[in-house]
């Protein structure tokens, strides 16, 4: 019997079936212990986006650590190589002149966003605005407040309801539901809504035409914050731009984002703050105090990697490659959507896809079927 307790798994099943054990990966490529092939589907898990075995991010740690490995950013201490990581990603940012407030992960990121949201409204003189609204089908990690925020409803299963006071859930498609929602509870009371661009881990749904426009307009007009969760999404999975926010100009108020800020090489998120949100906690002379941060906020090492990895993105172009690999996913997988154990095909917004079958729990047994063809896929 094994003692690793994987993440989001039947144990009983891993137990019974065994691991799919990996131990190198080079470009889309990674091998397992008997030295079989496999195209990486999943990019790790949708956060290898310069690809496996990069010396160049090798080479960014082991300097780093040789230097200064990491040292706490409380209060008015950092390092050096951390401001350089919040000055480029300001310089990306869907919002000029946004701050950077750094995490160890996406799950982070998302918590850091939904209690900044709320420690906002409060500075504003307007505590009453609490509620935070997300969607059917959404994963915004699986911290307390990503866990209450998203829609995927097994994933809430066997806590006590509700996880976290104060949130509510509509369609994942339909900004008139928003409207609804919003209007029941009352705008005075809507802090935030949380919005991936493409809904990823739900099973990979893309927005309908004009929705995401839509319920960023409907944001302004009722001041409910605009969060847009790009940790699957951001640093050029969408293609053509760092973000899907500047892709699609929705300027959000926050950008949760993580995975590809490193490539995965080392965990690190980041929150992007606009200047709406940031201008209340930065004046000089008003004393106030955000209680908020983890121990390896803006770690010296995952900042050197996310610099290294940034580069990688610009200098190789990949956000344009990642646009073509749009079109080319689309084209190449949009036939199956006639075989008969398929019900649709959703691609053709990044470097994201996804297979519907008609009997959903088949895909356990597809992913079995797909690693004999020396492919690594997953089933959501």
């Amino acid at each position: 019997m094994g003692t690793f307790w994987h993440p989001f798994s039947d144990m009983g099943a891993v137990e019974r079936d065994g691991e799919f054990v990996l131990t190198r990966g080079e470009g889309c490529y990674v091998w397992d212990t008997e030295g079989r092939r496999y195209l990486d589907s999943t990019a790790g898990l949708w956060f290898v986006n310069v690809g496996h075995g990069r010396e160049e991010l090798a080479e960014a740690a082991a300097a780093q650590m040789r230097t200064i490995a990491a040292h706490s950013s409380f209060g008015d201490t950092t390092t050096e190589v951390t401001l350089r990581l919040a000055d480029r990603l300001e310089s990306i940012a869907p919002v000029p002149g946004s701050k950077v407030f750094l995490t160890s992960g996406g799950s982070d990121s998302v918590d850091t966003a939904a209690k900044l949201a709320r420690r906002y409204w409060s500075e504003m003189g307007r505590p009453e605005k609490t509620v935070v609204v997300g969607r059917s089908q959404a994963y915004h990690g699986s911290h307390y407040a990503g866990t209450a925020i998203g829609g995927i409803a097994g994933n809430k299963e066997g806590y006590s309801s509700p996880l976290v006071p104060d949130t509510e859930t509509v369609p994942w498609d339909s900004a008139e539901e928003l409207r609804a929602t919003v209007e029941r509870v009352g705008p005075e009371r809507v802090a935030a809504f949380f919005c991936e661009p493409v809904v990823g881990a739900g099973g990979v749904y893309l927005p309908p035409e004009g929705y995401l426009t839509e319920v960023r307009k409907l944001c302004t007009e009722h001041d409910i914050l605009f969060v847009a969760d790009e940790v699957i999404t951001g640093y050029g999975r969408i293609g053509g731009s760092w973000f899907a926010s500047s892709r699609y100009g929705l300027e959000p108020d926050l950008v949760t984002t993580a995975k590809g800020l490193t490539s995965g090489y080392v965990p690190m998120g980041a929150v992007l703050v606009a200047p709406r949100v940031w201008e209340p906690f930065f004046r000089p002379d008003a004393g106030v105090w955000w209680r908020h941060g983890y121990t390896y906020s803006g770690h010296a090492t995952a900042a050197a990697v996310a610099l290294a990895n940034l580069e990688l993105l610009e200098r190789e172009e990949l956000l344009a490659e990642a646009a073509r690999l749009e079109a080319t996913l689309d084209r190449v997988l949009q036939p199956l959507a006639d075989h008969d154990r398929v019900t649709e095909v959703r691609s053709g917004m990044g470097a994201v896809a996804a297979v519907q079958l008609a009997d959903a729990a088949a895909a356990p047994g597809m992913v079995r079927a797909l690693r004999a063809e020396g492919v690594s896929s997953r089933a959501v």
